[in-house]
């Protein structure tokens, strides 16, 4: 039985090698080819760029700068409207759970690994406070 990848793999090494065959180089094989290589450098840069998960970049750098220094995730980020709803997004487009609540002042909250993401409407859509924890 065949796998998935190698069916995949075999079916794009097939569609490029169709590209180079001999009679496409008298018709402009080559420029054929190059946009075959082209499309395939699109494709490997879209593919890298989804795992990058650029919605809560700047989110994670800045937990991960908290957990270095403190030995531990932040309990709290204030964030603006619009990396609160980058981070929304982020759990439905990779299907993760959503924890969405309201904190002891009545704000609302949603959970990205351990740390509440704490949204300021008040504040600008980039707005990223400084993490902190509940000792205040």
């Amino acid at each position: 039985m065949i796998d998935r990848r190698q069916l995949l793999e075999g079916g794009l090494m097939g569609g490029v090698a169709g590209a180079f065959a001999g009679g496409g180089a008298q018709r402009g094989g080559s420029r054929e080819a190059e946009e075959v290589v082209k499309a395939i450098d699109e494709l490997r840069d879209e593919l890298r760029r989804q795992r990058q998960f650029s919605e809560i970049a700047s989110i994670r750098e800045q937990q991960v700068i908290f957990l270095r220094s403190n030995g531990k995730l932040p309990d709290y980020i204030d964030v603006g409207v619009g990396l609160w709803f980058a981070a929304y997004d982020w759990h439905i487009r990779w299907q993760q759970p959503l924890t969405i609540s309201r904190d002891a002042t009545g704000r609302t909250t949603l959970l990205l690994l351990t740390t509440q993401l704490v949204l300021r409407p008040d504040a600008q859509g980039d707005f990223m406070s400084l993490p902190y924890d509940i000792r205040g």
